[in-house]
């Protein structure tokens, strides 16, 4: 946004190729001919300027070149050596979600009718309270009176229900019991403080990849429109008060009932990460960017979604399902117990990728916003060369025997080797071949290097 708004203040059109609706060959291309898998790269037909810092360099302190750059552009087409804009046959996808289309539910009926029934009440068990809830036996007479059917075919709707996430266990066991001791309550009459909970969808559940895509898709969209100019403020509360931004709620109810247990890990990470992504926005939208250590521990512990049946917080989806169960920041405890039915979705192994699909807290930003589970891993080393490319990811003082690094390598070292060392070779194995790759190089040679921790950035970009 800073670079386009700086090529419009000067009158200059130009051509924007989105890289993330085009083939990879596009990005290999464009690697190829600048070293560079971060965006923007800025041409000048043939004069490769380089990302938006480059350019701002240039226009302030190099103003001849400058004006002696755009003299060429007026008087010269560019030549065959420039980069050619793909064709826009080529693109994969648009990059906008798609159409929502609702299909019914076959449960959803008798989920109607189970909420007329007059089962669903208070129920005491000893000195407990067990709200809105309803026995696995009167569920079954209830089925049995009104639909005719046998006990045991009542039985197995009830599993249905919980399998489809109408509904669920008042405790963690999941399978369905015709007994009198055994609680179920429906999905919608559970308290819950997630941004996508109260009405339940009564829709076909859509496949879970899917919905992370278009939802991470309509939130970039909303957050393009309401970006300032120079790219460094968002209006959140513009945001809020927008259309598309209710059609972006009503979306994501569809991850209430979305079954992740079939998915594969890929497919898992993809999904995650792009949830991730989108509940990090829409918490900043509903409830307001965090300002200090406490606003931004309760928002990691607190901002949650309902996907597959069960709440999801920040802090879940990134230490409980993407690094395996391992504990965070802070964390004095694992995010989910061994009970945990939610300890089923988790990553076998911990991936250490997530971190740059995550966060993008880089002056250079990864062409890939949206993840798909067929190209994920490669999306995820391609986040991670172009926040490494960056002084705030990654920086090399030869003279002073320092390596510089991201503070996200030192709060999750165990991720990448679990020391200085291991770290400084992951990171070394990651980055693109150039310049602070030899310096790198150098040190692990010398093998007398000391590693230091860049202070992390929290400023908050709200307008």
């Amino acid at each position: 946004m800073r670079a386009k708004n700086t090529l419009q203040d000067f009158d200059l059109p130009y051509t924007d190729v989105r890289l993330d609706i085009f083939p990879k060959e596009v990005r290999e291309q464009l690697k190829a001919k600048t070293g560079k898998s971060s965006v923007p790269q800025i041409f000048f037909n043939e004069h490769h300027i380089g990302g938006n810092e480059d350019l701002q360099t240039l226009v302030k302190e190099n103003k001849a070149r400058f004006d002696e750059l755009i003299a060429e552009l007026a008087c010269n087409p560019p030549p065959k050596d420039a980069p050619q804009p793909p064709d826009p046959k080529t693109a994969i996808e648009s990059g906008d979600p798609g159409e929502f289309v609702c299909e019914p539910d076959e449960y959803s009926q008798m989920v109607m009718e189970l909420k007329k029934s007059g089962l669903i009440k208070d129920h005491k068990k000893g000195l407990t309270t067990i709200k809105k809830s309803f026995s696995g036996k009167e569920f079954v007479d209830w089925i049995v009176k009104t639909k005719g059917l046998d006990r045991e075919t009542a039985v197995e709707l009830g599993q249905d229900l919980i399998d489809s996430h109408f509904g669920h266990h008042v405790k963690a066991d999941e399978d369905f019991k015709d007994a009198d001791d055994a609680y179920y309550r429906l999905l919608e009459d559970t308290d819950s403080s997630a941004l996508n909970g109260g009405s339940v969808t009564q829709c076909e559940p859509k496949e879970a990849t899917q919905v992370g895509e278009d939802l991470r898709k309509l939130i970039l969209k909303l957050h393009a429109a309401f970006l300032s100019k120079d790219g460094k403020k968002v209006d959140y509360k513009g945001i809020a008060n927008s259309g598309e931004f209710q059609a972006y709620i009503r979306l994501a109810q569809e991850l209430q009932r979305v079954d992740l247990e079939d998915c594969s890990r890929n497919e898992k990470l993809a999904f995650f990460v792009n949830i991730y992504n989108a509940l990090v926005i829409h918490a900043n939208v509903a409830r307001g960017p965090p300002v200090n250590l406490w606003q931004r521990y309760k928002f990691f512990n607190t901002m949650k979604y309902i996907i597959g049946g069960y709440e999801y917080s920040l802090q879940d989806i990134e230490n409980g399902v993407l690094r395996a169960n391992r504990k965070g920041v802070g964390m004095l405890t694992k995010p989910f117990s061994k009970n945990d039915p939610r300890l089923n979705i988790t990553l076998e192994t911990a991936e250490p990728l997530i971190h740059f699909g995550l966060v993008c807290g880089a002056k250079s930003c990864p062409p890939i916003k949206t993840y798909t589970s067929d190209e994920v891993i490669e999306q995820l080393k391609l986040a991670a060369e172009a926040f490494l490319d960056g002084p705030d990811g990654c920086d090399i003082d030869v003279g002073k025997n320092t390596i510089l690094l991201s503070m996200i390598f030192k709060w999750y070292q165990e991720d990448f080797g679990g020391n200085d060392e291991a770290t400084v070779l992951w990171v070394f194995q990651r980055l693109e071949d150039g310049e602070k790759k030899k310096k790198l190089r150098q040190l692990i040679d010398k093998k007398k290097y000391k590693v230091k921790y860049l202070k992390y950035d929290w400023s908050v970009n709200a307008k």
